[in-house]
């Protein structure tokens, strides 16, 4: 490589980095404060105070999109700007362009704090914002993606460190993840129906939904862990080869892994079982990773015992060791059995976005903040203290939960000794969890101060702030052309196996950022292809069941209104081929019961019991007494009650368009394709006069109300009584104590 005659004078643009790091603070502060009313939520209903859009069901993906996207998604943001100028010893591509990203990701969370809570969402998890948002995200992803790449281009440094490598990752692998799980065709504004139907639609959410975890809450923390970790510690990096297996194993491995969220269920088995053993394949890079991390520290554990920065990084590492064994060991298909629809579930998903995300977030804003504030922290007692007062808090919720989902999946398969279930009611179990979720919204609320401390300590180290902040300028020469590896140059006698096994391969590429991302590219494209593919394209994966028709005009509209409440959040539809569900619920689940579904609403928790064959379970009255009043039905019901639905009217005019929309996508409407709201109409009122006549209120006929009865009453149903085409497909699987 030939030395430039002349060194470049530059500057880093620190401005958007302080805003990413605010924004994040707020928004954990707001993030973890819904988190908080949620776990009261969970042992006192009244909390939601009647009103709509407090009740758990909106207010949770609303929690969810908080933590993710806005606490976390900042934290990233904030991380890469700072690191990446460095790293590439270059200001960003553009101001212009790292204002808009900025300020365009904030006004997506105001978006989605404003619509979740109405009820405005597309029940899908990790990707419930509805179709004018997801084109925005899309946008300021573009606007990012230009922006990092563009920085790349003209950077000064030939060598792509690691941090680099996952930076991209993220950037690729999250624009493909996002735009095709996203796919849908519009009703309306905040309306839309995605394209694909029940097993797919399944299948496609949590190819998303499981690589949204690897991809924007693994990746770029890998890559915020490979730069400010060294920096805190004052040490380089424990091994640049253990790097390297780490982030093409990660890459190539884990786009495998969604399906495993699906054991048991109607998605076909050969999915599942892959996505398994890739999920197992999985902890042996993962766990590369958090060795590189916590071998950094070698030699400077006495730092560690004064630094709470340090400290805050050595949790958040322990912590993705932790989650990343459980992760595939809750993927074998045993365990799996007794973990799925379970508070198991919701503790591992916490400690890894609380205890890996979280602390290391903490560690890297306490490390920023007097670099980006050019001034002391304010505090570093009170720093320590966030750290003690932090690790309690996740050490109560995750140890509550965790007892509690093991509780649930226990008492839900136990039999007793005449062989009927030992807890035949599902409220048996409920009322057995409510002192771990008191323990669990104590954990929270100590999380919560210990943001609340971080704010403050911030608050007080930017009021400390110079008059007017110094901005260094650097010099480095500019990126010359290079032709070939000029390690492999230094070297011309080195034989091929030298060059392979002293990693020279991959020091070239790290100097050709295009094909570095090509080779990301092609590594998830083609791992996903694998997968999406058989399951689109043969027939037999999805065996059709004459039976099973589409919903009327009225169920549609009674299904939109079970997807705005966010019934799915705490219910689920699919009966696994496991003894016990089918003694508790009834036959198990198929997969062409689902074709009509668009979305599908399998869910993935169970704080109520399944509803996939409710229909025909109860009278009409029933289900008005209960959607107005949980506990007049169930007396021990934690189910906040719903008595707009009964009072709210019904937009007939606006079914119309939804059936046509259906149809558009495959749902064989005949009648209905024009005359959907007359034969909505006619259904309401029949279920309407079938409530009067059960003793119950009258004129319901305009209500919400009827809508939703309709479509509960139709779960299920169509398959009673009927001989199936797939009734071998799944045979009941006996589990034990």
């Amino acid at each position: 490589m030939t030395a430039t005659a002349h060194l470049e004078k530059f500057s880093y643009d620190e401005d958007v980095v302080r805003k990413f790091a605010l924004a994040t603070v707020v928004w954990g502060v707001v993030g973890m404060l819904v988190g908080v009313v949620l776990a009261v939520e969970l042992f006192f209903p009244a909390a939601s105070l009647g009103l709509p859009f407090l009740t758990f069901g909106r207010l949770r993906p609303l929690h969810t999109n908080a933590v993710i996207f806005a606490f976390a998604g900042n934290a990233i943001f904030a991380a890469i700007y700072y690191s990446s100028q460095r790293l590439l010893k270059a200001r960003m591509f553009s101001d212009l362009l790292s204002r808009v990203h900025f300020w365009g990701w904030q006004l997506i969370i105001v978006s989605a704090a404003l619509t979740l809570p109405l009820g405005i969402t597309q029940s899908k998890e990790y990707a419930e914002l509805e179709w004018p948002i997801d084109i925005a995200i899309a946008v300021i992803w573009v606007v990012f993606a230009v922006n990092l790449f563009g920085t790349i281009a003209r950077r000064r440094e030939r060598h792509l460190y690691v941090a680099i490598w996952f930076y991209i990752a993220t950037v690729v692998t999250v624009a493909i993840l996002h735009i095709f799980n996203n796919l849908v065709v519009p009703v309306e504004f905040l309306k839309s129906y995605t394209i694909y139907a029940g097993v797919q639609d399944a299948f496609m959410q949590w190819w998303y939904g499981h690589n949204a975890v690897a991809f924007f809450l693994t990746t770029p923390f890998l890559g915020l862990m490979y730069y400010f970790l060294p920096k805190a510690a004052e040490r380089p990096v424990f091994s640049y080869k253990l790097s390297i297996l780490h982030f093409w194993t990660l890459v190539f491995l884990y786009i495998w892994a969604g399906p495993h969220h699906l054991h048991y269920t109607a998605l076909p088995s050969w999915a599942s079982t892959l996505g398994m053993i890739f999920s197992v394949m999985l902890w042996m890079p993962s766990w590369g990773g958090m060795i590189n991390g916590l071998l950094t520290l070698r030699g400077a554990w006495n730092k560690v015992a004064e630094e709470p920065i340090l400290k805050f990084f050595v949790v958040g590492v322990t912590f993705y060791g932790m989650s990343t064994f459980e992760g595939p060991m809750m993927s074998i298909k045993t365990v799996n059995a007794l973990s799925h629809y379970t508070d198991w579930t919701i503790a591992h998903a916490h400690a890894g976005a609380l205890g890996w995300n979280g602390f290391l977030t903490f560690g890297m804003l306490y490390w920023l903040l007097p670099r980006l504030f050019q001034t002391p922290l304010w505090s570093k007692k009170l720093s320590g203290a966030h750290f003690w007062v932090g690790t309690i808090g996740i050490l109560l919720y995750v140890v509550s939960i965790y007892t509690a989902g093991i509780t649930q999946g226990l008492m839900w398969r136990a039999f007793d000794e005449t062989g009927r279930l030992a807890y035949p009611d599902f409220v048996e179990t409920v009322l057995r969890l409510v002192p771990m979720y008191w323990v669990r919204a104590l954990g929270g609320l100590l999380f919560l101060t210990g943001i609340l401390m971080l704010g403050l300590n911030m608050l007080m180290t930017w009021k400390a702030r110079p008059a007017a902040y110094t901005e260094t300028v650097y010099e480095a020469p500019a990126l010359a052309a290079e032709h070939g590896d000029s390690e492999a140059a230094a070297e011309p006698g080195a034989s091929a196996w030298k060059r392979f096994v002293g990693i020279r391969w991959h020091r070239s590429w790290e100097g050709l950022p295009v094909t570095f991302t090509v080779l990301v590219a092609v590594a998830v494209i083609v791992a996903s292809l694998f997968e999406i593919v058989p399951l689109f394209l043969i027939r037999s994966n999805v065996p059709t069941i004459a039976a099973v028709k589409p919903y009327t005009p009225l169920e549609v509209a009674g299904r939109d209104i079970y997807v705005s409440e966010g019934c799915y959040n705490c219910h689920s539809q699919m009966v696994r081929p496991l003894r016990a569900e089918t003694e508790r619920y009834g036959e198990y689940s198929k997969p062409g019961e689902f074709v009509y579904d668009h979305p599908f609403q399998w869910g993935s928790r169970r704080i109520g019991p399944d509803l996939h064959r409710v229909g025909g379970k109860y009278p009409h009255l029933w289900h008005v007494r209960h959607m107005q009043d949980p506990r007049s039905t169930t007396p021990q019901s934690i189910m906040p009650p719903y008595p707009w639905l009964l009072e709210d009217e019904l937009d007939f005019a606006g079914i119309q368009p939804r059936v046509d929309v259906l149809a558009m996508l495959g749902v064989p409407y005949g009648d209905a394709v024009g005359h959907a709201e007359e034969m909505a109409r006619k259904q309401a009122q029949t279920i309407a006069d079938d409530v009067a006549s059960q003793g119950g209120p009258t004129g319901l006929g305009q209500r919400k109300i009827v809508a939703l009865i309709a479509y509960l009453q139709r779960l299920g149903i169509d398959i009673k009584g009927q001989q199936t085409a797939d009734a071998s497909a799944a045979p009941v699987v006996v589990t034990r104590n």
